[in-house]
């Protein structure tokens, strides 16, 4: 055979190896080659949002491309998502934040995706410290200060938290159940519109994540109760609501999600950015601020762990009469 037949034969297998390849692999080995988008489905300013916009900053330097961070709120933290899984490529490019709500409302309202069914999960990043706070000038000076206001005037106490269905509606609409009282709930967008209501007095007290440390710590609120199995580190005087007898915790966890059908090896690259992001040192000094945990898990867990938690809490906004009729 002669050099230049050789050559060919060379040329022409190494061309049908390229067609033969799997054309995700390709996408796979050139991604990314543009910003992505992800979604954070809170208005700016808030804990998730102060979060997600550092992640999203470590894992940038991760990919050699930015990640730019888009606040769609609405919905209790589900229009984001929700409105990613109907219109969003799976390429990688637009992915979202997906927060507890999502495994929640579609048992109390029909939706137009499907929690399980229309997203990839890539990663799971953290989970949230819920807390119970009023203004610093509030005639409550204790959870029970409030409880016992509820009781004697029943639905005239109000609360606001980020929205129906979100883990601090619920975790609220369980307490009061366990306590016995009817409480009024508001609903608002996301944690920052939140907590200018409270601090313009529209609503008397907030069921929220950390969103309110600076206005706690500022002196313009007061934190009385918390949501953990145990007290938090960074306000020990502050009781939970199990120590005081009303049996409920809370932690809501939540990580990164994008459209169905997305290439695995395209949510490899993502999972690897964001896994490293986590583990920088300034990712861990933003979630001692916010008071939250590390709460990784793989692609493959965060969806087992989904499934499981959108059969349990079925039973439980069942049971709090919240499930559609």
């Amino acid at each position: 055979m002669t050099a230049t037949s050789k050559t060919r034969r060379l040329l022409l297998a190494g061309y049908a190896a390229a067609l033969l390849a799997p054309a995700g692999a390709a996408l796979a080995q050139g991604f990314p080659a543009k910003p992505i988008t992800l979604i954070v489905p809170w208005p700016a300013g808030g804990s998730t949002d102060r979060h997600m916009r550092l992640l999203a900053e470590l894992a940038s330097k991760q990919l050699g491309q930015n990640i730019i961070v888009e606040n769609k709120p609405g919905a209790g933290g589900t229009l984001g998502p929700g409105m990613m899984a109907q219109t969003a490529k799976p390429d990688g490019y637009t992915i979202a934040q997906f927060p507890m709500g999502m495994l929640r409302v579609p048992h109390m309202q029909k939706t137009a995706w499907n929690p399980l069914n229309d997203f990839s999960y890539i990663i799971g990043v953290s989970g949230y410290t819920f807390g119970f706070t009023v203004r610093a000038d509030s005639p409550y000076k204790s959870f029970n200060d409030y409880i016992e206001a509820a009781r004697k005037a029943p639905g005239k106490v109000d609360y606001g938290s980020t929205g129906i269905g979100t883990s601090p509606h619920l975790l609220m609409e369980e307490l009061a159940e366990n306590a016995k009282v009817q409480l009024t709930h508001v609903p608002f967008k996301g944690n920052a519109d939140l907590q200018q209501a409270l601090l313009g007095g529209h609503v008397s007290a907030q069921s929220d994540a950390t969103g309110w440390d600076k206005f706690v710590d500022g002196g313009q609120m007061r934190l009385l109760l918390t949501f953990g199995e145990q007290r938090t580190k960074r306000w020990p005087s502050v009781p939970t609501a199990k120590e005081l007898g009303y049996n409920v915790v809370s932690a809501s966890p939540y990580g990164i999600v994008g459209p169905k059908g997305m290439d695995p090896a395209v949510m490899k690259t993502l999972h690897e950015a964001f896994k490293k992001a986590m583990d920088d040192p300034r990712h861990q000094e933003v979630l001692e601020q916010l008071n939250q945990q590390p709460w990784y898990r793989s692609g493959e867990d965060y969806r087992k762990w989904a499934a499981e938690t959108f059969q349990r809490d079925k039973a439980l906004i069942e049971r709090l009469g919240l499930a559609m009729k």
